[in-house]
């Protein structure tokens, strides 16, 4: 049996979960994330959690995805990050970035 072939566009899609903890509610941070994603040409959303964290899941290829995480660990001026846990699943094939409650 041969497998179908996957085009470059849906092979170099990349889906990053990541949960960012510090002082990262009250400052910006999902505006910040939002209008950084958009200018990465990302797909996802972003949403602040209960517990202080913040939540993102981006949709990219490689390169798009690994900027927005190495921006993910400073995030805007007013933000003082502690921790970024990133965690890699198949691409949802998400259309947009938006911010989620």
């Amino acid at each position: 049996m041969i497998e179908p072939q996957q085009s470059k566009t849906n092979a170099s899609l990349v889906q990053a979960h990541v949960f960012v903890s510090g002082l990262v509610q009250g400052v910006g941070y999902r505006a910040a994330t939002c209008d950084t994603a958009f200018l990465l040409k990302l797909n996802g959303w972003v949403r602040n959690l209960r517990d202080g964290r913040v939540e993102a899941v981006f949709e990219g290829s490689p390169s798009q995805v690994e900027e927005i995480l190495r921006w993910c660990h400073k995030g805007p001026p007013t933000a003082k990050v502690k921790e970024v846990a990133v965690s890699y699943h198949p691409p949802e094939h998400l259309k947009g970035f938006r911010v989620t409650r």
